[in-house]
Protein backbone atom coordinates (compact mmCIF):
# COMPACT_ATOMS: atom_id res chain seq x y z
CA UNK A 1 0.00 0.00 0.00
CA UNK A 2 2.91 2.59 1.05
CA UNK A 3 4.63 1.42 -2.59
CA UNK A 4 1.16 2.26 -4.15
CA UNK A 5 1.06 5.58 -2.70
CA UNK A 6 4.18 6.80 -3.49
CA UNK A 7 3.57 5.93 -7.04
CA UNK A 8 0.61 7.54 -7.15
CA UNK A 9 1.95 10.88 -5.48
CA UNK A 10 4.98 10.48 -7.93
CA UNK A 11 2.53 10.83 -10.75
CA UNK A 12 -0.20 13.18 -9.34
CA UNK A 13 3.40 15.64 -9.35
CA UNK A 14 3.02 15.27 -13.25
CA UNK A 15 -0.57 14.99 -13.93
CA UNK A 16 -2.23 17.17 -11.02
CA UNK A 17 -5.96 16.60 -10.31
CA UNK A 18 -8.30 18.24 -12.69
CA UNK A 19 -4.71 18.77 -15.65
CA UNK A 20 -5.65 18.79 -19.32
CA UNK A 21 -3.24 17.35 -21.56
CA UNK A 22 -3.18 20.56 -22.87
CA UNK A 23 -1.50 21.84 -19.13
CA UNK A 24 1.22 19.10 -18.89
CA UNK A 25 4.37 20.60 -20.89
CA UNK A 26 5.60 19.13 -24.15
CA UNK A 27 8.98 18.11 -24.55
CA UNK A 28 11.27 20.93 -26.32
CA UNK A 29 12.21 18.81 -29.03
CA UNK A 30 8.73 18.11 -30.30
CA UNK A 31 7.99 21.39 -31.82
CA UNK A 32 8.77 21.21 -35.50
CA UNK A 33 6.28 22.21 -38.14
CA UNK A 34 3.97 19.68 -38.22
CA UNK A 35 3.82 16.87 -41.03
CA UNK A 36 0.58 14.36 -41.69
CA UNK A 37 2.47 11.40 -42.56
CA UNK A 38 5.90 10.03 -40.70
CA UNK A 39 8.66 8.70 -42.05
CA UNK A 40 10.08 5.43 -40.52
CA UNK A 41 13.13 7.57 -39.19
CA UNK A 42 10.41 8.17 -36.37
CA UNK A 43 11.44 11.44 -35.74
CA UNK A 44 9.00 12.27 -32.92
CA UNK A 45 7.59 15.98 -33.81
CA UNK A 46 6.43 13.93 -37.06
CA UNK A 47 4.79 11.02 -35.75
CA UNK A 48 2.54 13.21 -33.10
CA UNK A 49 1.57 15.35 -35.29
CA UNK A 50 0.59 12.15 -37.44
CA UNK A 51 -1.19 11.07 -34.65
CA UNK A 52 -2.86 14.60 -33.97
CA UNK A 53 -4.43 14.27 -37.30
CA UNK A 54 -6.25 11.37 -36.94
CA UNK A 55 -7.28 11.51 -33.49
CA UNK A 56 -11.07 11.98 -33.96
CA UNK A 57 -11.32 8.81 -35.93
CA UNK A 58 -8.52 6.67 -34.49
CA UNK A 59 -10.54 4.67 -32.61
CA UNK A 60 -12.96 3.72 -35.58
CA UNK A 61 -10.49 3.25 -38.17
CA UNK A 62 -8.95 0.71 -35.88
CA UNK A 63 -11.81 -1.37 -35.53
CA UNK A 64 -12.66 -1.14 -39.09
CA UNK A 65 -9.30 -1.71 -40.57
CA UNK A 66 -8.58 -4.51 -37.78
CA UNK A 67 -12.15 -6.09 -38.83
CA UNK A 68 -13.37 -5.70 -35.05
CA UNK A 69 -10.12 -7.53 -33.89
CA UNK A 70 -8.64 -4.53 -31.91
CA UNK A 71 -11.19 -5.34 -28.99
CA UNK A 72 -10.49 -9.05 -28.79
CA UNK A 73 -6.67 -7.68 -29.02
CA UNK A 74 -7.55 -5.27 -25.76
CA UNK A 75 -9.33 -8.11 -24.01
CA UNK A 76 -6.09 -10.29 -23.99
CA UNK A 77 -3.71 -7.54 -22.58
CA UNK A 78 -6.24 -6.36 -20.06
CA UNK A 79 -6.16 -9.92 -18.71
CA UNK A 80 -2.30 -10.16 -18.70
CA UNK A 81 -1.98 -6.63 -17.30
CA UNK A 82 -4.33 -8.45 -14.59
CA UNK A 83 -4.43 -5.13 -12.30
CA UNK A 84 -5.63 -5.26 -9.20
CA UNK A 85 -7.53 -2.70 -6.95
CA UNK A 86 -4.45 -0.46 -5.55
CA UNK A 87 -2.73 -0.80 -8.40
CA UNK A 88 -0.86 1.59 -10.58
CA UNK A 89 -0.96 0.61 -14.44
CA UNK A 90 0.81 2.89 -17.15
CA UNK A 91 -0.37 2.71 -20.42
CA UNK A 92 2.73 4.35 -22.92
CA UNK A 93 1.30 5.13 -26.63
CA UNK A 94 -1.86 4.78 -25.05
CA UNK A 95 -3.95 7.70 -27.41
CA UNK A 96 -7.44 8.00 -26.26
CA UNK A 97 -7.31 6.14 -23.48
CA UNK A 98 -9.18 3.20 -25.08
CA UNK A 99 -7.23 0.34 -23.62
CA UNK A 100 -6.60 2.34 -20.43
CA UNK A 101 -10.09 1.85 -19.27
CA UNK A 102 -10.15 -1.85 -19.32
CA UNK A 103 -7.31 -1.61 -16.75
CA UNK A 104 -8.96 -0.24 -14.05
CA UNK A 105 -12.09 -2.56 -14.14
CA UNK A 106 -10.73 -3.92 -10.95
CA UNK A 107 -10.32 -0.76 -9.14
CA UNK A 108 -6.68 -0.03 -10.37
CA UNK A 109 -5.51 3.39 -11.35
CA UNK A 110 -4.16 3.91 -14.44
CA UNK A 111 -2.02 6.70 -16.13
CA UNK A 112 -2.49 7.21 -19.73
CA UNK A 113 0.79 8.88 -21.77
CA UNK A 114 1.17 9.87 -25.20
CA UNK A 115 3.00 12.74 -26.84
CA UNK A 116 0.31 13.08 -29.11
CA UNK A 117 -1.44 16.39 -27.75
CA UNK A 118 -3.88 15.79 -30.11
CA UNK A 119 -5.03 11.82 -29.12
CA UNK A 120 -5.23 12.66 -25.15
CA UNK A 121 -7.74 15.90 -25.79
CA UNK A 122 -9.84 13.64 -27.37
CA UNK A 123 -9.89 10.77 -24.96
CA UNK A 124 -9.67 13.36 -21.88
CA UNK A 125 -12.81 14.96 -23.59
CA UNK A 126 -14.64 11.55 -23.80
CA UNK A 127 -13.87 10.47 -20.08
CA UNK A 128 -15.35 14.31 -19.25
CA UNK A 129 -18.54 13.57 -20.97
CA UNK A 130 -18.95 9.97 -19.77
CA UNK A 131 -18.27 10.98 -15.73
CA UNK A 132 -20.95 13.60 -16.71
CA UNK A 133 -23.38 11.55 -18.37
CA UNK A 134 -22.99 8.66 -15.41
CA UNK A 135 -22.80 12.09 -12.67
CA UNK A 136 -20.05 9.75 -11.43
CA UNK A 137 -17.02 10.19 -9.57
CA UNK A 138 -13.76 11.43 -10.65
CA UNK A 139 -12.08 8.49 -13.52
CA UNK A 140 -9.43 6.19 -12.38
CA UNK A 141 -7.76 7.48 -15.80
CA UNK A 142 -5.34 10.18 -15.87
CA UNK A 143 -3.72 11.41 -19.45
CA UNK A 144 -0.36 12.43 -19.52
CA UNK A 145 2.10 13.82 -21.70
CA UNK A 146 4.93 12.06 -22.22
CA UNK A 147 7.83 10.20 -24.38
CA UNK A 148 8.76 6.63 -24.09
CA UNK A 149 12.65 7.86 -24.68
CA UNK A 150 11.90 9.85 -21.56
CA UNK A 151 9.36 9.19 -19.20
CA UNK A 152 8.44 11.73 -16.57
CA UNK A 153 7.71 9.18 -13.41
CA UNK A 154 10.07 8.66 -11.06
CA UNK A 155 12.27 5.27 -10.98
CA UNK A 156 9.97 1.96 -9.71
CA UNK A 157 6.94 4.37 -9.97
CA UNK A 158 4.11 1.89 -11.22
CA UNK A 159 4.29 -2.16 -10.73
CA UNK A 160 3.05 -2.95 -14.24
CA UNK A 161 3.91 -1.33 -17.77
CA UNK A 162 2.00 -2.00 -20.53
CA UNK A 163 2.12 -0.47 -24.26
CA UNK A 164 -0.33 -1.18 -27.12
CA UNK A 165 0.81 -0.62 -31.28
CA UNK A 166 3.18 1.86 -29.74
CA UNK A 167 6.61 1.04 -29.29
CA UNK A 168 7.05 0.72 -33.09
CA UNK A 169 6.33 4.10 -33.45
CA UNK A 170 9.04 4.89 -31.34
CA UNK A 171 12.54 6.19 -32.53
CA UNK A 172 14.58 4.22 -30.51
CA UNK A 173 12.96 0.86 -28.99
CA UNK A 174 15.52 -0.50 -27.34
CA UNK A 175 15.97 2.82 -25.33
CA UNK A 176 12.23 2.72 -24.84
CA UNK A 177 12.25 -0.53 -22.85
CA UNK A 178 15.01 0.15 -20.71
CA UNK A 179 12.94 3.60 -19.71
CA UNK A 180 10.13 1.19 -19.14
CA UNK A 181 12.19 -0.94 -16.47
CA UNK A 182 13.38 2.16 -15.19
CA UNK A 183 10.15 2.84 -13.76
CA UNK A 184 8.80 -0.30 -13.06
CA UNK A 185 9.15 -1.49 -9.28
CA UNK A 186 11.41 -5.19 -8.76
CA UNK A 187 8.71 -7.67 -9.64
CA UNK A 188 6.82 -5.29 -11.53
CA UNK A 189 5.53 -6.58 -15.31
CA UNK A 190 5.92 -5.53 -18.96
CA UNK A 191 3.02 -6.51 -21.38
CA UNK A 192 3.76 -4.84 -25.15
CA UNK A 193 1.15 -5.62 -27.76
CA UNK A 194 2.54 -4.81 -30.81
CA UNK A 195 2.25 -5.79 -35.20
CA UNK A 196 4.42 -8.46 -35.94
CA UNK A 197 4.52 -10.93 -38.39
CA UNK A 198 2.93 -14.99 -39.42
CA UNK A 199 5.45 -17.79 -38.92
CA UNK A 200 5.11 -18.83 -42.73
CA UNK A 201 7.09 -16.44 -44.69
CA UNK A 202 5.11 -17.13 -48.21
CA UNK A 203 2.09 -15.71 -45.67
CA UNK A 204 3.60 -12.87 -44.01
CA UNK A 205 5.10 -11.25 -47.57
CA UNK A 206 1.28 -11.69 -48.66
CA UNK A 207 -0.02 -10.41 -45.88
CA UNK A 208 2.44 -6.82 -46.03
CA UNK A 209 1.18 -6.75 -49.68
CA UNK A 210 -2.56 -6.78 -48.39
CA UNK A 211 -1.38 -4.18 -46.01
CA UNK A 212 0.12 -1.89 -48.15
CA UNK A 213 -2.69 -1.98 -50.12
CA UNK A 214 -5.70 -2.55 -48.10
CA UNK A 215 -4.61 0.06 -45.64
CA UNK A 216 -4.64 3.52 -47.18
CA UNK A 217 -7.08 2.55 -49.47
CA UNK A 218 -9.70 1.51 -46.73
CA UNK A 219 -8.45 4.98 -44.81
CA UNK A 220 -9.15 7.31 -47.67
CA UNK A 221 -12.65 6.68 -47.15
CA UNK A 222 -12.83 6.97 -43.79
CA UNK A 223 -9.95 9.75 -42.74
CA UNK A 224 -8.73 12.74 -44.52
CA UNK A 225 -5.50 11.56 -43.77
CA UNK A 226 -5.14 8.44 -45.57
CA UNK A 227 -1.13 8.93 -45.63
CA UNK A 228 -0.85 8.13 -42.23
CA UNK A 229 -1.67 4.74 -43.11
CA UNK A 230 0.54 4.31 -45.79
CA UNK A 231 3.70 4.87 -42.79
CA UNK A 232 1.43 2.16 -41.09
CA UNK A 233 1.99 -0.59 -43.19
CA UNK A 234 6.07 0.27 -43.59
CA UNK A 235 6.28 0.61 -39.98
CA UNK A 236 4.74 -3.31 -39.79
CA UNK A 237 6.67 -4.75 -42.36
CA UNK A 238 9.90 -3.41 -41.11
CA UNK A 239 8.81 -4.62 -37.33
CA UNK A 240 11.43 -7.63 -36.11
CA UNK A 241 9.20 -10.19 -35.88
CA UNK A 242 8.76 -12.24 -32.33
CA UNK A 243 11.67 -14.13 -31.37
CA UNK A 244 13.95 -10.88 -32.06
CA UNK A 245 11.48 -8.79 -30.61
CA UNK A 246 11.72 -11.22 -27.05
CA UNK A 247 15.93 -11.14 -27.06
CA UNK A 248 15.48 -6.72 -27.31
CA UNK A 249 13.49 -7.33 -24.72
CA UNK A 250 15.79 -9.12 -22.84
CA UNK A 251 18.85 -6.64 -23.64
CA UNK A 252 17.00 -4.17 -21.82
CA UNK A 253 17.20 -6.11 -18.59
CA UNK A 254 14.01 -8.02 -18.13
CA UNK A 255 13.37 -11.42 -17.25
CA UNK A 256 10.91 -14.48 -17.92
CA UNK A 257 10.56 -13.04 -21.70
CA UNK A 258 7.40 -14.76 -23.28
CA UNK A 259 4.93 -14.02 -26.13
CA UNK A 260 1.92 -15.38 -27.39
CA UNK A 261 0.52 -14.92 -31.01
CA UNK A 262 -2.69 -13.28 -31.66
CA UNK A 263 -4.76 -13.96 -34.93
CA UNK A 264 -2.40 -16.04 -36.13
CA UNK A 265 0.57 -13.81 -35.72
CA UNK A 266 -0.61 -10.46 -37.48
CA UNK A 267 0.31 -9.61 -33.92
CA UNK A 268 2.02 -10.68 -30.57
CA UNK A 269 2.17 -10.01 -27.10
CA UNK A 270 5.25 -9.76 -25.51
CA UNK A 271 5.16 -10.26 -21.78
CA UNK A 272 8.06 -10.20 -18.98
CA UNK A 273 9.15 -8.86 -15.15
CA UNK A 274 11.53 -6.45 -13.82
CA UNK A 275 13.97 -8.55 -11.86
CA UNK A 276 13.84 -8.32 -8.09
Amino acid sequence: MHANSHALRELRAISPPGATPAQVPRPAYVTLDPMTRAQLDKRPADVAAMFDAVAERYDLLNDVLSLGQDRHWRSVVARLVAARPGDTVLDIAAGTGTSSRAFTASGARCVACDFSQGMLRVGASRASASRAGAGGPAGLVSFVVGDALTLPFADAAVGVVTISFGLRNVADPDAALAEMLRVTRPGGRLVICEFSHLPARPLDLAYQRYLAAALPAVARRLSSDSAAYDYLAESISSWPAQEELATRIRGAGWSAVRWRNLTFGVVAVHVARRPR
